[in-house]
């Protein structure tokens, strides 16, 4: 990952691109291999083996938070601060014990997660990258590819953009 980031971030640059690697999913070995991108620690470790704006990360709700340890409001408002954060796939999940858990639907209230808090942070540190609504449950008779059901991801984006809009009542909109 070094060598490869060594040699495409300073392309990245030049041409005013931000990289941002994903947490990786599922965040648990899979045939006995390693997991790099897993949680704070390994994503200092990444944006430390280059120090650019370019090098950057996108923010998974869904497989940074698996892990409970993880604060997700922590990670974003640290590595938002440093304007490394090029993306964000923001879901609620329901953790049932570390690293093991299932998707529902968006509102704080069905999972594991804040998410006016995770929105919040967002807001915090002035992030005004692309937020999409991760993944999508299939309901309502849905029919199409699993993990990507359409209404789920418009309910989600919806309810998103509505805390975004509660954020800047309460805060004062920037």
């Amino acid at each position: 990952l070094e060598y490869f980031l060594k040699a495409v971030v300073p392309v990245a640059e030049e041409c005013n691109i931000k990289m941002g690697i994903h947490p990786d999913d599922p965040p648990i070995s899979v045939f006995g291999l390693p997991r790099i991108v897993k949680n704070e620690e390994d994503l200092d470790k990444i944006v430390n083996m280059v120090d650019s704006e370019s090098n950057g990360l996108t923010i998974c709700t869904g497989s940074l938070g698996s892990n409970l340890k993880n604060d997700i409001p922590h990670i974003i408002r640290k590595f938002g601060a440093k304007k490394r954060i090029a993306f964000m796939h923001v879901r609620n999940i329901q953790v049932h014990e570390p690293w093991v858990f299932n998707e529902v639907a968006h509102k704080s209230k069905h999972g594991s997660l804040d998410m006016f808090e995770i929105m919040k942070a967002l807001y915090d540190v002035d992030f005004d990258g692309p937020i999409r609504p991760d993944h999508g449950r299939m309901i309502w008779n849905e029919e199409g590819r699993p993990g990507y059901g359409l209404y789920d991801r418009a309910l989600g984006a919806n309810y998103l953009c509505g805390l975004w809009d509660s954020i800047n009542r309460i805060y004062g909109a920037k």
